[in-house]
């Protein structure tokens, strides 16, 4: 029993050290403790510990604390700690802190960091100051006076405008704005041909108007790439006009045509109904000649005289060629 106690403490108790320096490791950042330390950073080993157990990570705070005193920038723990635990980019910040003031920028931390917890890349916009963008709008159809169509592409080259980067427009105003000025420039040309012939007129009036108000930039100049002449707007908007009227007159037409024909029908029918009443009257006729017969008021010799005038009427209408085909349809009926 007591001859395997030494041999089993012996084995034990490396494993026991080992274990006992990993929790210290996990627990106490030493690695980072030491990394600031060797660089003029004086940090407490028991705030790292305390970052641990508050869920931020050493890791994400120590190398930029680290980066930013080398630069010679006044930022506390506390202050790179709050801007993690807000969402913010610690990192991203701090370099474009360190890039601002190397390019002699005006940029605080509680600015970079309102700009950076906007949603806005901080260190792109000092970039940006620092080298300006070029913004290439899309091709841009516009109509002159004349009718001609004219599109046209811009390039735009802005420089971010650190003071506005909170609450200011993007790009698409930016490129929304320029494309209204160059449909303004080309709408107010007499002819296309004064755009064709002078192209900077787009660029002086788009920038007379201040499109970078509102904005987190500030354009610098405005040059036209390409204009192209696009189509005869005006033409066809007079084919379009003569096709629309065309298709009015013909309606018109048709419509008095079919107001002709039922007129016509109506007509028509009137004839048919005044025939109707002839032919109803003619049918009296022999009843009133059978009762002027009965009464006496007619006589005889008077029927017949009658009948010899219808035949000599109808004699003379089939000598004269008028009116036979009348008078043989009379007899008939």
């Amino acid at each position: 029993m007591y001859r395997y106690g030494p041999s089993i403490a012996a084995f034990a108790l490396p494993i026991i050290i080992v274990v006992v320096i990993i929790a210290l490791f996990s627990l106490f950042p030493l690695g980072l403790w030491f990394s600031a330390l060797m660089s003029g950073v004086h940090i407490n080993i028991f705030n790292l510990v305390g970052m641990k157990f508050r869920r931020v990570s050493p890791r994400r705070i120590v190398p930029p604390m680290i980066k930013a005193r080398k630069a010679g920038i006044n930022v506390t723990m506390n202050e790179l700690e709050t801007l993690y635990m807000a969402g913010g980019n610690v990192d991203r910040v701090v370099d474009a802190l360190i890039a601002a003031q190397s390019a002699q920028i005006e940029l605080g931390f509680d600015q970079s960091k309102a700009i950076d917890l906007a949603g806005r890349n901080v260190l792109e916009a000092v970039k940006m100051s620092v080298n300006p963008k070029v913004i290439e709008t899309p091709v841009i159809a516009a109509i002159a006076k004349d009718g001609i169509e004219l599109r046209a592409k811009a390039r735009v080259t802005v420089r971010a405008n650190i003071s506005r980067l909170v609450g200011g427009a993007g790009e698409e105003t930016i490129i929304a704005r320029v494309g209204e000025g160059i449909v303004t420039t080309v709408g107010s040309s007499e002819s296309h041909k004064d755009v064709l012939e002078n192209p900077d007129l787009i660029s002086r009036t788009v920038l007379n108007k201040g499109l970078d108000a509102g904005t987190a930039f500030e354009i610098l100049s405005i040059d036209i790439a390409d204009v192209d002449v696009g189509r005869n707007v005006g033409a066809q908007l007079q084919m379009d006009q003569a096709e629309a009227d065309r298709r009015i007159a013909q309606a018109k037409a048709e419509e008095r045509r079919a107001m002709a024909v039922a007129h016509e029908q109506e007509m028509k029918a009137s004839v048919q109904e005044m025939r109707a009443k002839v032919v109803e009257a003619e049918a009296e006729v022999p009843k009133a000649m059978a009762a002027a017969l009965r009464e006496g008021k007619l006589g005889v010799m008077d029927y017949y005289n009658m009948q010899n005038i219808k035949s000599d009427t109808r004699m003379r209408e089939a000598i004269a060629g008028e009116g036979a085909p009348a008078a043989q349809e009379k007899e008939k009926k």
